[in-house]
C-alpha cells in the first residue's frame, strides 16, 4: 500500500484515493493522528485538481470515524464542513455522524432531507435511510423501533454498491442493529448481528466497524454471562488496536471494560 501510494503521486484521480484508503487502514488499527494526516493529505490533493466531491467525501467519511470512535466535538466539526454537499453518500456520511454523536436535530434534518431528494434512489431509501433512522430511535431509547428499522435493508446488507469506491453502505445497518440490541441488553441479538460482520471481512474491509465490532461482540458476550469468551473478545480488539492513540475515548473505554473482567 506504502509503495502505491508513492507511485500515485502527482496522480489526478489515483493520488488522492489511495491516501483516503490508507487513512482508512490506519483508523482501522486505531493509529487515528495518523489517519487524519493521510485524510488531510487526500483531501489537499482532490481540491488541487478541482476534484471537490472527492474532497468532500474524505471529510465527512473522517467526522464518521471521529464519531464512531468517540470523540464528538471533532467529529461534529468535520461533519460541518461538507453539510452542502449535495451528494447523498456524503449527506449520509455526515448525518450519521452527527447522529453517532448524540446531535439528533441536525441528524434528522439531513435525514428527511435525504429521503426528499431521493425518493426512488435504492441505496438510500434501503441503506442509508433505515440506518439513519436507527440509530436515532436508539438515541431516543426506542429499541424496538431501532431494531425494526433495518429490516428493510436485510436483502441488500451483504451487498456493496460499484458506484463509488467508498463503503458507506457495507454493513452499517447490521452494525447499528447490533448496537440497538446492546441498548435493549439482548445479548444473544447483538452477538450475532457483530460476528455477522466479522464473518464478512472481505466486505467490510478497512471499515471502523471492522475493528468496533470485536469490541461490540465483547459486550454482547458479557450481556450473555459469558466471561471467558468476552475476554477473547476484547483480546482480540486490543490485539487489533496494540498500536492505537491511547487518547482515543472509546480505546480507553475498552480498557477500562476488559480490565473488571479481571
Amino acid at each position: 500500500m506504502a509503495q502505491q501510494v508513492v507511485k500515485s503521486a502527482g496522480q489526478p484521480g489515483a493520488e488522492d484515493v489511495l491516501l483516503s484508503l490508507e487513512a482508512d487502514t490506519l483508523a482501522h488499527s486505531g493509529r487515528l493522528r495518523e489517519s487524519r494526516e493521510f485524510t488531510r493529505r487526500a483531501t489537499d490533493s482532490a481540491e488541487r485538481v478541482q476534484e471537490k466531491e472527492p474532497a468532500a467525501m474524505y471529510i465527512a467519511l473522517s467526522s464518521l470515524r471521529e464519531a464512531l470512535f468517540g470523540n464528538t466535538e471533532e467529529a461534529r466539526r468535520r461533519a460541518t464542513l461538507v453539510l452542502g454537499a449535495r451528494q447523498g453518500a456524503m449527506t449520509y456520511g455526515s448525518a450519521l455522524a452527527l447522529a453517532c454523536t448524540g446531535d439528533d436535530t441536525r441528524a434528522r434534518a439531513l435525514t428527511d432531507d435525504l429521503s426528499r431528494r431521493f425518493p426512488e434512489d435504492t441505496m438510500v431509501q434501503f441503506n442509508y435511510l433505515p440506518t439513519l433512522r436507527a440509530r436515532l430511535a436508539v438515541n431516543r431509547g426506542n429499541f424496538s423501533e431501532a431494531i425494526e428499522n433495518p429490516r428493510v435493508a436485510e436483502p441488500y446488507e451483504l451487498g456493496q454498491t460499484t458506484a463509488s469506491v467508498y463503503g458507506w453502505n457495507a454493513l452499517y445497518p447490521v452494525f447499528v442493529r447490533g448496537e440497538a440490541y446492546l441498548a435493549a441488553h439482548q445479548g444473544n441479538e447483538a452477538a450475532a448481528e457483530f460476528q455477522k460482520i466479522l464473518n464478512h471481512r472481505g466486505i467490510v474491509v478497512n471499515s471502523p466497524i471492522g475493528a468496533l465490532a470485536h469490541l461490540g461482540l465483547a459486550r454482547a458476550r458479557v450481556l450473555q454471562h459469558d466471561i471467558v469468551n468476552a475476554r477473547v473478545a476484547y483480546q482480540d480488539f486490543l490485539a487489533l488496536w496494540k498500536d492505537a492513540d491511547l487518547d482515543i475515548p472509546v480505546m480507553k473505554q475498552a480498557k477500562a471494560e476488559y480490565a473488571e473482567l479481571q
